[in-house]
């Protein structure tokens, strides 16, 4: 299968795509909260995601996914935007399909397909990590609300 390929790529290349995603979400203006956060802690979370987003897509992601609520939880407790936190998600999606769309995949209608089924099984991802990052801040947001 041609879209398994294009994940490992992904993972093959996992350091130099980690590297390009950071240095797009330092140069984000419009993510001046996040920048600030420690560049291990931003690398490691990029690297997780990156080294195993095959087995991610192919088998159950639950266990990824669930993880993002303890860092929507993680980013309340930071005093990180919502909106930021979801923005940086969005910026290392957009890499990872900038990267496969580099790829020189055959323009046919196989190498399309192929393209398309990747990216879209990425969307489908991200849109859940991003679901449960925010259920992740709100259950902090409300814990703290009622605390004050």
């Amino acid at each position: 299968m041609l879209s398994a390929r294009l994940i490992r790529l992904i993972e093959t290349h996992h350091r130099e795509i980690g590297d390009r995603i950071l240095r797009d979400i330092r140069r984000q203006p419009e993510l001046p909260s996040v920048r600030l956060l420690p560049e291990a802690e931003l690398r490691e979370r990029v690297q997780i995601i990156l080294e195993h987003l095959g087995d991610w897509l192919v088998r159950d992601a639950e266990e990824l996914i669930r993880k993002q609520e303890e860092i929507g939880k993680l980013r309340f407790e930071q005093a990180i935007p919502l909106h930021e936190t979801v923005h940086a998600l969005c910026v290392f999606k957009d890499n990872l399909i900038e990267f496969i769309e580099e790829q020189g995949i055959a323009r046919d209608w196989l190498g399309l397909y192929a393209e398309e089924e990747t990216e879209h099984r990425l969307g489908q991802f991200f849109d859940r990590m991003i679901v449960h990052l925010v259920r992740g801040y709100e259950a902090a947001w409300h814990v703290a609300a009622r605390a004050a």
